[in-house]
Parts: structure tokens; C-alpha cells; sequence
């Protein structure tokens, strides 16, 4: 388990951001476990976990900090039973 050095705030703020960008751009999220390693290759921030309780819907989602240091996504990496994308947000993200 490896955490990058974040402070906390910065890391639930983090996870508020994936959370908030899954329910909006994906279908069916029920349930959304987090890990706790934040770690990134190129030491940015990091969000792993599950959706729904499934192992094969994991995510990886790389935050970035966009103008005025607000949180934003900037790439998803998603598990094979990942749940599908809405319809309005396949060609671009939705507002999240």
C-alpha cells in the first residue's frame, strides 16, 4: 500500500471529484469502494477502486489540478465489467 505525500484533504477532495465524475458520466453506479493507494508513476494523484461491489468494474482515475487549483479528471482506466457510459457524455466528459 503505497500513498503518495497528499495531504488528506487533498485526497478526500480527490475522491469527491471521482465520485461526483462517475455518477455523472456513468450508468448504474450503485456503490463506489475506494482504495487506498494514490500512487502515481509520474507522482501525480491517483484514484483507484470499484464500482458496485464487482471486481472487474475497477477504475483508475489521474487527477490533475486545473485553474485555480480546482480538481479535475484528466484520464479513466476502466476494468472489462466497468458499467457503460451515458449517452450524452461518450464524445465528452459531463459536467461533474
Amino acid at each position: 500500500m503505497v500513498k503518495n505525500d497528499f495531504d488528506e484533504e487533498t485526497v478526500n477532495q480527490a475522491k469527491e471529484t471521482a465520485e461526483s465524475f462517475l455518477r455523472n458520466n456513468y450508468e448504474n453506479i450503485q456503490t463506489i469502494e475506494f482504495s487506498e493507494d494514490y500512487s502515481n508513476p509520474m507522482g501525480g494523484l491517483m484514484i483507484r477502486g470499484t464500482v458496485n461491489e464487482q471486481e472487474d468494474a475497477n477504475f483508475l482515475i489521474d487527477i490533475d489540478f486545473g485553474s485555480e487549483n480546482k480538481l479535475q479528471v484528466s484520464s479513466i482506466g476502466k476494468g472489462k465489467d466497468f458499467p457503460v457510459e451515458k449517452e450524452e457524455c461518450k464524445d465528452k466528459f459531463c459536467d461533474y
